[in-house]
């Protein structure tokens, strides 16, 4: 049974009613006992443990640092593509966005990942519009080739492939592969997304299994906050990462908690998360997955991202840029605009149109909110107390094998 079938017996509207019911009796149970359930995560979710955030955000940073120590894990994002066949209402890249677009060359992209390797980073994560056109499993795999020779982290987050396309990829060097769902609401998913592949939601809910199969030996997943209630996706995604780690247990598994930020064609989100609550949605995941790596964004602005580092977060992203070519330039000479899937000239205004802070024309994804250098948000996290690690782990020790080698090698093949 995949995850799709056990989803839709998910019974959230009992676990809403719980997060919003659960007494301060109800919270203390769980924190004394330990959170086992859903239900469990559904009484940290509620008002009633929103109203002693601070004991809940001791002990999400206590258990943090008794499975992790003060280790917070940097990683970049390298745009590759910001083609898009899909029309998504809040992303920039949307297929109807007249923005100015590039898909980089294999050069390009490694070029780009040396200037990420001279500022210290040995964990990229390659990031692509879905339009098989420009970005397609061979074109990952030769831009996964060409990076595992700069770094020796590298991980994914494209668009939803079957297992067999994402095979060469792996084979190629990629360690990981993360996919967002977006949204877990069925109803919002289906009028956010109105063309494209995107709008198969179940397709979309299985990629992790699909990539699991493959043989990637990291998963991360996550929703979109701003597009249904928080608490909804919070659900959602527990019970989702659950599944995995019964499922897909091989492999380490990652949470994100994104918050929609401006982008192109300016969206304004449909439901909120405030600060207050991404504290205690981190809080409640960490004693609900005491294990699972917690990612924090460049989404976030600097002076909350530093009130945040000491919750429970062991993954984060530094000096990111959301636009191919950010960080050298690459690919600025052919920039364009796409139409129904053709290229054409691109509107000479937005070529002459360049923001100081960007080293390139092409358009970005989002606008991030914390703009501060990798080394910069290194020396704070120093001042905190913690570590940062710039590589993790050792893909030639920890690498897992594909399903068809662990059984070669008389192991149990993988559950997925």
């Amino acid at each position: 049974m995949s995850f799709v079938a056990e989803f839709n017996k998910l019974p959230v509207g009992a676990l809403l009613q719980r997060a919003h019911d659960a007494s301060n009796a109800d919270v203390s149970a769980v924190l004394a006992r330990g959170a086992r359930s859903l239900a469990d995560l559904a009484t940290l979710l509620s008002p009633a443990a929103a109203n002693r955030l601070e004991e809940l955000c001791r002990r999400s940073q206590a258990l943090t640092r008794q499975r992790f120590g003060r280790v917070v894990r940097l990683f970049a994002p390298l745009y590759l593509s910001n083609e898009c066949i899909n029309n998504c209402a809040y992303c920039g890249f949307s297929r109807d966005n007249p923005i100015l677009r590039v898909t980089l060359s294999v050069p390009d992209a490694a070029r780009e990942a040396r200037a990420l390797a001279s500022q210290g980073f040995r964990n990229i994560l390659l990031v692509a519009g879905e339009h098989p056109r420009f970005v397609s499993n061979g074109y990952l795999a030769g831009c996964t080739r060409a990076l595992a020779d700069i770094v020796p982290s590298v991980s994914l987050e494209v668009g939803p492939m079957e297992t067999d396309e994402y095979r060469p990829i792996v084979e190629a060097g990629a360690e990981g592969l993360v996919v967002y769902q977006e949204t877990y609401d069925r109803d919002v998913y289906g009028r956010m997304h109105t063309a494209g592949p995107k709008r198969n939601f179940d397709w979309r809910l299985e990629c992790p299994e699909r990539a699991y199969a493959a043989g990637f030996r990291r998963l991360g997943i996550g929703a979109l906050y701003g597009l249904s209630d928080w608490r909804l996706e919070a659900l959602s995604l527990g019970a989702h990462a659950a599944y995995l780690l019964r499922h897909c247990w091989k492999a380490m598994l990652t949470l994100s908690f994104p918050r929609l930020r401006p982008c192109a064609g300016e969206f304004q989100p449909l439901a909120h998360l405030t600060d207050r609550d991404l504290a205690q949605l981190v809080a409640a995941f960490r004693l609900f997955l005491p294990d699972a790596g917690l990612v924090l964004s460049t989404r976030e602005p600097a002076r909350l991202r530093d009130g945040l580092f000491g919750i429970g977060f062991t993954h984060a992203s530094a000096g990111s840029h959301t636009e191919p070519g950010g960080y050298t330039g690459a690919g600025d000479d052919r920039l364009h605009q796409t139409v129904r899937g053709r290229i054409v000239e691109a509107d000479p205004a937005a070529l002459a149109r360049r923001e100081p802070s960007k080293v390139t024309r092409a358009t970005g994804q989002f606008d991030i909110a914390d703009d501060r250098s990798p080394a910069e948000v290194a020396d704070v996290l120093r001042r905190l107390g913690y570590e940062p690690v710039w590589k993790d782990g050792d893909a030639g020790i920890t690498r897992m094998p594909s399903p068809a080698a662990a059984s070669a090698a008389g192991s149990p093949p993988s559950h997925a």
